[in-house]
């Protein structure tokens, strides 16, 4: 089993990024959000990753949400955000994916997951999350997708 590192906002970590940007959806990059972020080195880094040898092999962004305003089930006001999940081609089939999904889950909060591709939506089901109706004003993405902690 690999490990699931907190990826450090700095150039190393936006080089990396470059091989998703070739190689994944152009969609998913987070290239533009890490490079905004470089500055200041003391905020925490909302990104996460899997390395295969010296290579960023899968990532995520991460980060927790609350919204007392716009409570997602009338009740759960703090939850966690995955945004931009990823895994490169070649890495593909080896269990990263779902290595992010239950680092996400060990918090034990409802998480959100933002779904923009049918096989991303998917890959979601087949780990428990389900569809879930939202306050589109509010909302990052049309299609998203809920899990619950037991």
């Amino acid at each position: 089993m690999s490990k699931v590192k907190n990826l450090a906002i700095n150039y190393k970590t936006a080089e990396e990024f470059k091989k998703f940007r070739e190689y994944g959806a152009q969609e998913l990059h987070m290239i533009d959000e890490l490079e905004a972020n470089v500055i200041d080195a003391n905020i925490d880094s909302p990104f996460y990753g899997i390395y295969q040898g010296d290579d960023l092999a899968a990532r995520m962004c991460l980060y927790r949400r609350e919204d007392t305003d716009h409570p997602i089930d009338n009740d759960t006001a703090d939850y966690l955000v995955i945004w931009k999940l990823e895994v490169l081609e070649k890495y593909q089939g080896r269990g990263f994916g779902s290595e992010l999904i239950d680092y996400a889950k060990s918090f034990n909060l409802p998480i959100k997951a933002i779904s923009r591709f049918q096989n991303s939506r998917n890959f979601f089901e087949k780990h428990d999350f389900d569809a879930h109706e939202y306050d589109i004003e509010r909302d990052l993405a049309d299609e998203s997708l809920m899990w619950y902690p037991n």
